[in-house]
């Protein structure tokens, strides 16, 4: 049913990555998928703001997002599952989007936070995933 699944995780959350990964892994046994894990580097919305940073920070930033993500999926237990590394820069739910589609993903899964009254109002990441994907999506709640 699914041949190749994308799971979005935030860094700075391990353990909703860790959990959203476990629980699109144990899919792709299922369906014999591969797994493919984004990181979406947020980019600046206005120059002003961009400016203020030195020179190579945005690079450097990228690189650091890199090497984290490598770290944790180098830790992940061995798996049967081919799991590739990706590193995005933009616009989070829009770079998940890009992501899916030019990799092919015909299923997204990814963690959602319990909503807030002001993300009824905006509109969370995996609320605009889920309104705009081609992909189906399976949302992970966050229990707390």
């Amino acid at each position: 049913m699914f041949e190749r699944i994308l799971v979005p995780v935030d860094l700075g959350e391990p353990e909703i990555g860790a959990r959203s990964l476990a629980v699109a892994e144990e899919l792709a046994v299922k369906h014999d998928a591969r797994l493919d894990v984004l990181t979406v580097v947020p980019t600046y919305s206005m120059s002003i703001v961009g400016a203020a940073f030195p020179k190579n920070f945005e690079e450097a930033t990228l690189e650091a997002a890199r090497s984290a993500l490598k770290t944790m999926l180098d830790a992940r237990p061995a798996s049967q599952v081919t799991i590739k590394g990706h590193v995005a820069h933009g616009t989070i739910y829009d770079e998940i989007m890009k992501a899916a589609d030019a990799l092919g993903a015909d299923l997204i899964v990814m963690a959602s936070h319990r909503p807030a009254l002001k993300d009824y109002l905006l509109g969370p990441n995996a609320a605009r995933v889920v309104r705009h994907a081609r992909q189906s999506v399976f949302v992970l709640r966050d229990a707390a």
